[in-house]
């Protein structure tokens, strides 16, 4: 196993920067998730930890030895790709065993340990197929089966599950979280899917344009996001985001009944105000922080959320409501929002309360 250090890692392709001065400590066995939007650098900046891709600037340690001269195979990690990239003409045993076999270790150990490995990934019935006799979730499994069986000090999974329908995503999520309490091997694992983030993580980095935004368990960036990029990219469905002004003393927002809706505060230069749906109770307007009109509904078994226009010209608020709450659609309702449960943001989007 192993701790990996990340310090002042910058990476340029032509003119493009990529990658901008990066700074990480990941600790030995801790499960982190890089997640951001597609093209934000989090994929090229696994590649250059496996040592796949050159960095310009800074340098890769692990256990405190730096790697960054080293290739790919000298650095002790084991990838696993969105693609599989597993051997067509090899059945589940011999990919799975492909690199003991090339490192020339002898049959009889050979076949041990991929038995060992087919076991805890449950392929023990599956070893004389081929790769096109497979399901998408059992390739998946064959080829965490070979980054496995090379005892590793980490694993890198490249958005392993972003191939698999939804169902095969939450099956493969809970084997992949089963593995890491089992094997406890440090892990770094990309994705865009804020989901897989939320439950497989240990920690959390976000990134955004090549730099890290914030890093924090999955509580802390959900409770406490460190500016409004993460408060709306982390949650399903995102916070709701309303621009306001800070007078005073007070914030306002204009409701869409030409009543001024007041939060007193003691921040200064407020000019966004956030709200999780999940916070919101939906109440008679008299009583409401805020007003509005019903406009549509998403039912989703165990939960339903509601979109509701509070006539700002910005998007719909969403609430989550309990599944058999009934409420007819364009009839007028009041939003109760308590003071603590708010989230204050800056011109510039940084995050002003603690």
């Amino acid at each position: 196993m192993a701790s990996i250090q990340i310090k002042n890692i910058s990476k340029w392709f032509n003119d493009n920067h990529v990658i901008k001065d990066i700074n990480l400590n990941i600790d030995d066995g801790e499960f982190v998730v890089l997640v951001g939007p597609s093209g934000c650098g989090k994929s090229t900046l696994l590649r250059i930890i496996s040592g796949l891709e050159d960095l310009n600037q800074g340098n890769i340690s692990i256990n405190d030895k730096n790697v960054s001269d080293k290739i790919p195979s000298e650095r002790g990690l084991s990838m696993v790709f969105q693609s599989y990239a597993l051997y067509p003409h090899m059945s589940v045993s011999e990919n799975i065993g492909f690199s003991l076999k090339t490192a020339g270790i002898k049959k009889e150990i050979l076949n041990s340990k991929v038995l060992k490995v087919a076991k805890i990934l449950k392929l023990e019935n599956l070893l004389n197929r081929f790769p096109k006799e497979l399901s998408g979730g059992q390739k998946q499994r064959v080829a965490i089966g070979r980054a496995i069986i090379r005892e590793p000090q980490a694993f890198l999974f490249d958005e392993p599950l972003s191939n698999l329908d939804a169902s095969l995503r939450i099956e493969m999520r809970l084997e992949i979280a089963r593995l890491h309490k089992k094997l406890g091997i440090t892990t770094i694992y990309v994705t865009h899917d804020q989901i897989e983030a939320m439950t497989l993580a240990d920690k959390i980095v976000v990134i955004n344009e090549g730099e890290v935004v914030q890093v924090g368990t999955p509580h802390q960036l959900y409770n406490q996001p460190k500016n409004l990029f993460v408060a709306e990219f982390i949650g399903t469905p995102k916070m709701n985001i309303l621009s306001c002004y800070e007078k005073m003393g007070n914030i306002h927002l204009n409701g869409n009944n030409n009543k001024k809706t007041t939060i007193k505060t003691n921040l200064k230069d407020v000019s966004n105000i956030g709200f999780r749906p999940e916070k919101i109770l939906i109440c008679e307007p008299k009583k409401a922080s805020l007003v509005g009109h019903t406009k549509f509904s998403e039912y989703l078994g165990s939960e339903q959320f509601i979109y509701i226009d509070v006539g700002l010209n910005e998007n719909l608020i969403v609430v989550k409501e309990k599944p058999d709450l009934k409420i007819p659609l364009n009839i007028k309702v009041g939003l109760k929002i308590a003071n603590k449960d708010l989230h204050f943001f800056s011109k510039n989007g940084s995050r002003l309360n603690s």
